[in-house]
């Protein structure tokens, strides 16, 4: 006897790692349906779409009763789902993951879910019925946990949600329980098993089970088989052969527990049948236990050695027609896909990460270098514009020694020729000259009338000196502003001072210069004429000593030109050349005006 038991027991160890549950084909298809999803959904990058496939797997196995497994999948897509901050969703799937979590006993997640669940407050319903579960996980009084419940049903029995109200009440009977009050622990678990027969099969199921462990406990085992009794002439039992074998065991226990082998052994037997028939393995090999142990007790060995000789003769077929067997590895093997498939995500997106990574700081690495290099060039700008600045300072403070230079040349020749009169009238003309001269020194731009007056008191001295040798005249357009205007200073008077000691000073008669300011649009003509001898005869007049001699003066002006170009971005015309019509030097400048408000 102790050898055919053992020769069955191998034989199913032998497909224990396929045998360890049994599943709906309803489950399997379902899961491989969100499979495919997942799969596309994954390679559409869609997350939302993934957080649903995950939700629907939970959904499948919760359902089943498979609450590990609906607590897996929940929690992957509540991940999904707070990433994307989709707060309907998380209400959602964080109310089935804490009761997936309150069916296994793990109390403290379980309120941790309620409690997000109801901090979501997508809507004011779900935020009551989920504060409702949350208070009644976490209150230890059975009052506090009944006015939680009763708040829910209040709650389900105005929105019509009978799966949520069945449930409530078979909340209510565990208080009602742990209070030891019968007749409404009863009454509450007749009114869950009535709503949840018609919503929820799997609920049914597991009132069903709670009333009749309820009877049984309570040692009322005629109500507990009434119960047994009425379940299996659901129809969501008798369309589920293996449901309905499990039932059957389930009756058997309750006739054991109540001391009636005999009937026990009957519906045993029964279960046994339609086990074989239907191709039940597991639950064909439990009838067989529990009749063996049946046998054992009325010594009828017989029976026991014939039971288990049947039941290893049919045992290779009914394994080989065993649907369950198929869904069980169709369903590892989607389980497995799932799990690779994550696995090929997660290397995606570090993939991804460190490409991004790279290209980020690729493109950080390109955006200092390209700072530094705007930096670079900045600076060189800038160490340009002041190189070209203190250059044009230092031409500018040139043309002063220069200047004055000549100067003195004048009052020289004054006291050379014993007209000290003359000698201090134009030293005290010359000391107003300077004033104006150094008080505009270190400016580039300086108000027109300033320069205006500067050269009318440069043309002045030089009349003192020259009274015999030329007149002048300064004519202003009337439609030139003389304060806000700035011109460059003394830019004009290195023209002014050619044109008097290279040409009108040689002349045998008295010659005439003349200084005009037009404005042309938005423009500044200064036009300075002469007739004296002219350029190439001023050439020709020049000694060896002079003609080794650069010019320095002119040379001076048309740098300062040159550099006020390129600072300001001015466009300072200058052209020098004889007179067609007569003797005589036309200097044209012209450039844009500047004005200051």
């Amino acid at each position: 006897m102790k050898m055919l038991r053992h020769l069955v027991f191998l034989f199913l160890i032998c497909f224990g790692n396929i045998l360890y549950s049994q599943s709906n084909n309803n489950v399997v298809q379902e899961v491989q349906v969100q499979s495919k999803k997942l799969r596309k959904a994954v390679d559409d990058k869609d997350p939302s779409a993934q957080a649903d496939s995950y939700y629907n797997i939970g959904e499948t196995f919760f359902n089943n009763g498979n609450f590990s497994k609906s607590e897996e999948y929940f929690t992957k897509a509540k991940t999904i789902y707070e990433q994307l901050n989709d707060k309907s969703n998380i209400e959602k799937v964080s109310r089935k993951l804490a009761q997936s979590q309150e069916k296994q006993n793990k109390i403290t997640p379980a309120i941790s879910n309620y409690s997000r669940a109801a901090e979501v407050n997508y809507s004011s319903r779900a935020k009551a019925v989920n504060s409702n579960d949350a208070a009644r996980l976490s209150s230890s009084s059975p009052e506090l946990k009944a006015e939680a419940i009763q708040s829910n049903i209040d709650l389900s029995r105005k929105e019509d949600e009978k799966e949520e109200l069945a449930t409530s009440y078979s909340q209510m009977a565990d208080v009602y329980i742990q209070q030891k009050d019968i007749p409404k622990a009863e009454e509450n678990l007749n009114n869950a098993y009535k709503l949840s027969k018609e919503q929820a099969p799997q609920q049914a199921l597991e009132i069903n089970q709670k009333l009749t462990d309820f009877y049984v406990g309570n040692k009322n085992y005629d109500k507990a088989i009434e119960a047994k009794k009425n379940v299996l002439k659901e129809d969501f039992v008798k369309s589920n052969s293996q449901e309905e074998v499990e039932q059957i065991q389930e009756l058997a226990d309750i006739y054991i527990k109540k001391n009636d082998p005999g009937e026990a052994v009957d519906l045993l037997k029964k279960s046994y049948s339609l086990a074989i028939e239907k191709g039940h393995t597991m639950e064909a090999q439990k009838s067989v236990k529990k009749l063996d142990s049946l046998y054992n007790v009325s010594d009828n060995t017989d029976a026991s050695v014939k039971l288990y000789r049947d039941f290893l003769g049919k045992l290779p077929d009914l394994v080989a027609k065993d649907r369950s067997l198929v869904d069980n590895k169709i369903l590892e093997d989607t389980e497995q896909r799932i799990v690779q498939l994550e696995k090929e995500r997660e290397l995606k997106d570090e993939l991804i990460r460190k490409k991004n990574v790279f290209n980020y700081g690729l493109i950080g690495a390109l955006i200092v270098l390209s700072g530094l290099i705007i930096f670079i060039f900045l600076t060189l700008r800038k160490v340009q514009i002041k190189n070209k600045k203190i250059a044009l300072q230092s031409l500018r403070r040139e043309m002063n020694p220069h200047f004055i230079f000549n100067s003195l040349n004048s009052v020289n020749h004054f006291i050379a020729t014993n007209n000290e009169l003359e000698a201090n009238q134009y030293l005290t003309k010359f000391s107003k000259l300077m004033r104006g001269v150094m008080e505009n020194s270190t400016e580039d731009f300086i108000p027109f009338q300033q320069e205006l007056d500067l050269l009318q008191n440069y043309l002045a001295l030089e009349k003192t000196r020259f009274a015999d040798k030329f007149d002048y005249e300064i004519n202003v357009d009337e439609n030139l502003s003389m304060q806000s205007l700035q011109v460059p200073g003394m830019l004009i008077q290195p023209f002014l001072e050619n044109a008097v000691w290279h040409g009108l000073r040689y002349r045998e008669d008295k010659g005439f210069l003349k200084l005009s300011f037009e404005k042309n649009d938005q423009r500044l003509k200064i036009t300075i004429e002469d007739d004296g001898i002219g350029i190439e005869e001023s050439k020709k007049q020049k000694t060896q000593h002079q003609k080794a001699r650069e010019g320095r003066g002119m040379k001076n002006t048309l740098e300062r030109i040159k550099l006020l170009n390129d600072l300001y971005h001015q466009d300072i015309q200058c052209k020098v050349t004889d007179k067609k019509d007569g003797p005589g030097v036309l200097v044209e400048i012209n450039y844009e005006l500047m004005s200051y408000k």
